[in-house]
This record gives structure tokens, sequence and C-alpha cells, in this order.
């Protein structure tokens, strides 16, 4: 029988630690790069948008607000028409402001 011989093992045993280490630093680069690439500020702002868009809340939101301005600008301009005077260019745009608003905290109602 071959005697085990204490400085083999130890040299077998720094072996496998060294390949431990490098398979250990080549995933921390890995790991460095992911972080590095998700850290940049397009990546940062694509990723925040991309939560936004997926989100029903936000969209549904975008879709009450569209309506809302659309039917403001199309009261103010059905009712005042192109006008030159003053007065009511400030009245019509209120009145735009108050349907715009009106219309788009009610518009979760009339979807359902």
């Amino acid at each position: 029988m071959k005697t085990i011989n204490e400085t083999d093992t130890l040299k077998e045993t720094i072996q496998l630690l060294k390949i431990k280490q490098a398979n250990e630093f080549v995933h921390l680069k890995n790991q460095y790069y992911h972080t590095y690439e998700s850290l940049k500020p397009l990546n940062i702002i694509k990723n925040a948008f991309g939560q936004m868009a997926t989100s029903s809340d936000f969209k549904g939101n975008i879709l009450s607000n569209v309506i809302g301005i659309s039917t403001g600008y199309l009261t103010k301009k059905v009712l005042l028409g192109s006008t030159h005077n003053p007065i009511k260019k400030i009245l019509g745009t209120l009145l735009q402001f108050v349907i715009t608003n009106v219309v788009t905290k009610h518009s979760d109602t009339s979807k359902s």
C-alpha cells in the first residue's frame, strides 16, 4: 500500500482552491459587468419606463388624461371658436381647464 504523503495532499488542496478561486473570480467579473450595465443612467431610465408601461394603472391614467384633455380642448373650440377677444380667451381657457379636470376625474366611472 502506498502511504499518503501530507505534502501531496496539501498540494492537491492548494490546487483545488486555486481552481475554485479562479471560478469565483470569473463569476465576480460577470456580476460586476451586469451591475455596471444596470447602473448606467440610460438603462435606469429604460427600466423605469418599461415598468411604468407595463403597469395597468399607468395605462388607465394615461387614457383618462388623454380623454380629459381632448374633451376640454374640443369643448373650447366648439363653444368659442377662434376669437380675438382676450377676455373670451381667458374664459375659454378656464372652461377648458374645468372640463378637463371633471372628465379626467370621472372617466373611471364612465369606463366601468
